[in-house]
């Protein structure tokens, strides 16, 4: 096979092509749950209660595919260790600020929306709406916003805390550094996560005056964060196949490689 001159070797060159898919995984997905963000509240289901009334257990549909970031993050972290784990958080920020960037220039500058004078906004429709592309921007502002602040603080804590139990367990155990790390940030990305859009208004269609805000919303941090607790549990299985077959072959051994 014909290698280009940046690729040393054959095997050098696979690793590169899996970071690749593995990274390309993480930032597609990162990019499209802010787009989908808060757009749509998924009800999982009710509760009735004496002393705080209806509370409701309720998902953004941006939280379906965050798992899967997790799950990248991990196979990165033990097939190329720490650096490029973090390397690859960076570069997820980077893109959150290219969201913004984007959705902030799509509304600035001149369309064909007729503008009401008194607002300088596009003006609603019968039933009270922006245009469609204004709504989606009023929502994935508030949801970039918000991710971006939960997302640094929770992909660290994953990145530092797999290695931490690797480090700790002196690379055995893989289950523990797997869920052990996820669980860990999880808890942090779901609080982060519900307090900020709380702060900037998102959850204006599912708050009641029924219960108590902070019951509501330690309800919703509860139902995000056991969502992911399952799909954290569910993915170690996979995890441990992706690993032991990417070990075999891109040719590493995790432990000798990356130990600090």
């Amino acid at each position: 096979m014909d290698l280009h001159p940046i690729e040393a070797s054959e095997v050098h060159a696979r690793r590169e092509r899996v970071f690749l898919v593995l990274a390309g995984l993480f930032l597609g997905t990162l990019a499209m749950l802010n787009i989908l963000g808060l757009l749509r509240f998924i009800k999982l289901g009710e509760m009735e209660t004496l002393s705080f009334g209806t509370l409701t257990f309720a998902v953004a549909v941006g939280v379906l595919p965050y798992p899967l970031t997790f799950l990248c993050t991990d196979l990165i972290s033990e097939l190329y260790g720490q650096a490029r784990a973090n390397a690859v958080v960076w570069v997820g920020v980077l893109l959150n600020g290219w969201v913004l960037l984007i959705l902030w220039l799509g509304g600035v500058l001149p369309g064909f929306e007729t503008i009401d004078p008194a607002s300088s906004l596009p003006a609603v429709d019968s039933a009270g709406r922006l245009p469609v592309f204004f709504e989606v921007r009023k929502f994935a502002f508030a949801a970039v916003f918000a991710s971006m602040v939960a997302y640094i603080t929770a992909q660290f804590t994953d990145v530092f805390m797999f290695h931490f139990w690797k480090r700790l367990t002196k690379g055995k155990h893989l289950w523990l550094r797997n869920n052990g790390s996820t669980l860990v940030s999880q808890l942090v990305d779901s609080s982060a996560v519900i307090l900020i859009t709380w702060w900037i208004g998102g959850f204006e269609a599912i708050l009641t005056d029924e219960a108590p805000l902070a019951v509501q919303l330690g309800v919703l941090i509860l139902t995000g964060y056991l969502f992911k607790f399952c799909f954290a549990l569910l993915d170690t299985l996979p995890f441990y196949w992706f690993t032991s077959f990417l070990s075999r072959y891109l040719e590493i051994d995790p432990n000798a490689e990356h130990a600090e």
